[in-house]
């Protein structure tokens, strides 16, 4: 049914339930919008819901953002390609607008559960050390989680100053007492991976020079490293070529896109998860180092063992 995109003050009186000298009152009290045409009062729907939404009281957690903006909101976990997909789909589909919020991975998966993304990007390893994300987003999410589909795998590492000055070599150099390191933020997939390294060797993070001077993106500890201000540094092997840096290289992983029952089927989300398919972005990725597109685009499950082995845990 069509509606009118401009309300009488009946009609509005009707949409509000209240009496007609009521609206009269909230247009001067409440701030209620109108706009008045030759003595007539017209009342513009769209923004009266909008109005009436900003007057909710007791207004519950988990946020919601209307898919008919067209604005797609990704949260998570920082990487380079990642934000150049991001120009990418701005350039391709103008009447859309993505933007990106790096606030780490186990960051995204909160935002995602409270309805303040469309999209969580994380990297988040499991104990098990082979699989990827569920864990974390089944406790953040439970049963509201749609999909995850894989963006990319890339090589994470360690940042070392060009020439590596300091022989670092493998990651128990870096308590040497002459090594300064930027670190991560706890929250995010760099740190995790991290922080497990340095416990497999038996090394407390606290010993080590500068471990706790945490930097919220790779470009802030790639900058620390290429200026001197730091010696070493947890990051992907990507901006490490981008900086001119030297490279320890720990591991590859898979970073992963997760996405809510309510938002997969949004135009916004699906014209993303459709531009992964496209040579353009693979196009991007080879301009980098570090990263391996082979299941880009592509829906991950968890792999049967380890659900099962949770599940036992659970009983």
């Amino acid at each position: 049914m069509f509606e009118k995109p401009f309300m009488s003050t009946k009609e509005v009186a009707q949409f509000l339930d209240v009496n007609e000298k009521m609206v009269y009152s909230l247009v001067s009290d409440k701030g209620l919008p109108a706009t008045k045409i030759t003595g007539k009062w017209l009342f513009p729907r769209r923004l009266v819901e909008q109005w009436l939404e900003n007057h909710i009281i007791n207004y519950p957690k988990s946020a919601y953002i209307p898919s008919s903006q067209g604005m797609l909101i990704v949260v998570g976990s920082h990487d380079v390609l990642m934000e150049r997909t991001i120009g990418l789909f701005n350039q391709m589909y103008p009447e859309h607008l993505a933007v990106f919020g790096n606030v780490g991975s186990l960051g995204g998966l909160k935002a995602l559960s409270r309805g303040l993304c469309h999209i969580a990007a994380s990297h988040l390893l499991q104990e098990d050390e082979k699989e990827y994300n569920f864990d974390f987003a089944n406790h953040e999410l439970g049963g509201e989680l749609a999909a995850v589909v894989n963006f990319c795998r890339r090589e994470q590492g360690l940042l070392i100053a060009k020439g590596n000055p300091k022989e670092i070599y493998r990651i128990t150099d870096l308590s040497k007492p002459n090594v300064t390191i930027a670190n991560r933020p706890v929250g995010t997939g760099t740190r995790l991976l991290f922080d497990r390294e340095l416990q497999k060797e038996g090394l407390n993070g606290l010993d080590i020079r500068g471990y706790q001077n945490e930097l919220r993106s790779h470009w802030d500890v790639a900058l620390e490293v290429h200026t001197g201000r730091a010696d070493a540094a947890p990051a992907i092997r990507a901006v490490a070529d981008l900086f001119e840096l030297d490279f320890l290289p720990l591991r590859w992983e898979r970073y992963d896109l997760l996405i809510s029952k309510n938002r997969f089927f949004e135009e916004g989300v699906q014209l993303f998860l459709n531009l992964l398919h496209e040579n353009a972005v693979k196009k991007l990725a080879q301009e980098l180092n570090g990263y391996d597109l082979t299941v880009c685009g592509k829906m991950v499950f968890q792999h049967q063992a380890t659900l099962k082995k949770g599940k036992a845990a659970e009983e």
